[in-house]
């Protein structure tokens, strides 16, 4: 018997990186970056945007090792969370989505990546000998670091979590529960840039952070890889 003769496998699967596994890779550095710099790293720890100038430089004159700690895993964060935005929106159009939201999640995966990069950087320079030593400049950095990791975070955040959410939806890919909860997670992190207009509105951000990263891995490991050979559409 020829190869020829053989017929062609009826399911194919999709060519790259598992999602979730990637997903999970990003969460754990993003978790591992938050250790140092909070209760569980010691005191004192990370300030608030409503603490005073004295607080916010006297955290990081004590613990600019911390910060850097913090700031080197978090960039490196970055690059599996672009990843899995590539991955995701690559693996959609191959499960025969074509529509818009493929296109919306992969802009907010890149965007959260891109602010998560800026942001480390700003805070690796916040940590360097000397900066903590001016106030002024030092809390220019932070407020700077804020922004970009803040809402500048949750809010392209959501557009990804959004994005997969609404085509997987409508295509029926995902579970309607994990449906729902993206798109209730993605919701709150577009509420959260009012946190830029109103301090109180900062639990916003890791109501979207947190919950999000745990949808993220779900909906990786959830999402198909494979489908009908007879049903991949040409392009």
């Amino acid at each position: 018997m020829t190869s020829s003769d053989h017929p062609p496998p009826r399911q194919v699967r999709h060519k790259g990186p598992p999602p979730g596994i990637v997903a999970t890779v990003f969460v754990l550095l993003f978790l591992a970056g938050l250790y140092p710099v909070t209760v569980f790293g010691g005191k004192p720890f990370f300030p608030g945007p409503g603490d005073s100038q004295e607080v916010i430089a006297a955290f990081f004159r004590a613990r600019p090792s911390a910060v850097l700690f913090c700031a080197a895993l978090h960039f490196g964060a970055a690059i599996p969370l672009g990843i899995f935005a590539a991955t995701v929106a690559s693996q959609l159009r191959f499960l025969g989505v074509r529509a818009a939201g493929t296109y919306i999640a992969l802009f907010g995966g890149f965007a959260t990546s891109f602010t998560m990069l800026i942001s480390s950087s700003v805070l690796w320079t916040m940590s360097a000998p000397g900066i903590a030593q001016d106030s002024t400049l030092l809390l220019a950095l932070y407020r700077l670091s804020f922004a970009l990791g803040g809402p500048g975070f949750s809010v392209p955040f959501g557009l990804l979590i959004a994005g997969v959410s609404v085509t997987t939806g409508f295509s029926k890919l995902l579970p309607k529960w994990l449906v729902i909860a993206g798109l209730a997670i993605a919701v709150v992190g577009e509420l959260s840039w009012l946190d830029i207009l109103f301090p109180k509105a900062l639990l916003l951000i890791p109501l979207t952070r947190f919950p999000g990263f745990a949808w993220l891995i779900v909906a990786g490991f959830v999402l198909p890889s494979t489908r009908e050979r007879a049903r991949i559409p040409r392009e």
